[in-house]
């Protein structure tokens, strides 16, 4: 029988910690375009990265996964060089993987100021019919707050503080919101996102890509956001410096 297109995405996911190579047959290696600008195109570039790996180090644990069209992006924990956290988008062609992008952060020690870790809460997905409508909100409220910086006009996106972040820098609810926004504010430290990338969405979860500043650094932002009611309810996020195109071992950009 066929796998899903998930399925698929797990089973390529699971060869980092298995080390085995038959989940390369998803992959279309003639026209595999890498975003993960560590490794290169095709075959080679997975390759590499499994070499790499001592012998039964790496654990990957996949979260939460969702189906976008061609789209399926996971949430995901590691532990290969260290404990990290991350995202990974594939699309598919013709049911093979034809082009990749992820964004990988090392996870803290400590949970977050309200005691959530990066990847806990809420899994299961809904409310099927109302993924344009929840794409929609996340959309315009990033654009609003993140790239025009339109901060007055928050509580518009949140029902009061019934709001669960997993930033693990950031209290729960709208206040703990304004106040890091605040904090950061008086430190002449501010984020602005430049350009979104990418609004994929499942029901009421919702991934947004975008790339920006966080104060002095560059960086590649991943946010995933579960909406309730029209309202956003829960957020984690991952944010990864993006590197000098000096160390690429591809030219296909981040994005």
């Amino acid at each position: 029988m066929e796998l899903t297109n998930k399925e698929k995405a797990i089973a390529l996911l699971k060869s980092i910690e298995t080390g085995s190579q038959e989940s390369f047959a998803y992959i279309d290696a003639d026209n595999y375009i890498q975003h993960n600008l560590a490794y290169a195109n095709g075959l080679t570039g997975i390759r590499v990265l499994l070499q790499q790996l001592p012998p039964n180090s790496a654990k990957v644990n996949i979260v939460r996964i969702f189906q976008d069209d061609d789209f399926i992006f996971t949430h995901n924990e590691y532990n290969f060089f260290g404990a990290k956290t991350g995202f990974n988008i594939f699309r598919f062609e013709n049911g093979r993987i034809v082009e990749h992008w992820d964004n990988l952060q090392q996870t803290p020690v400590n949970p977050s100021p309200s005691g959530h870790t990066m990847i806990d809460g809420v899994r299961e997905i809904e409310d099927f019919d109302k993924t344009s409508e929840n794409k929609r909100l996340v959309k315009s409220f990033i654009d609003d707050i993140f790239v025009h910086g339109k901060i007055h006009k928050l509580d518009n996106y949140f029902d009061g503080d019934n709001f669960i972040q997993h930033n693990p820098h950031t209290p729960d609810g709208i206040s703990g919101l304004k106040d890091i926004f605040e904090k950061l504010a008086e430190q002449g430290i501010f984020i602005k996102y430049h350009t979104i990338h990418k609004i994929l969405g499942e029901g009421n979860f919702v991934l947004v890509v975008s790339e920006g500043y966080f104060g002095v650094d560059y960086d590649s932002f991943y946010d995933l956001f579960r909406v309730e009611n029209g309202k956003i309810a829960e957020h984690w996020d991952v944010i990864e410096p993006i590197t000098s195109r000096l160390t690429w071992n591809n030219n296909n950009g981040k994005f």
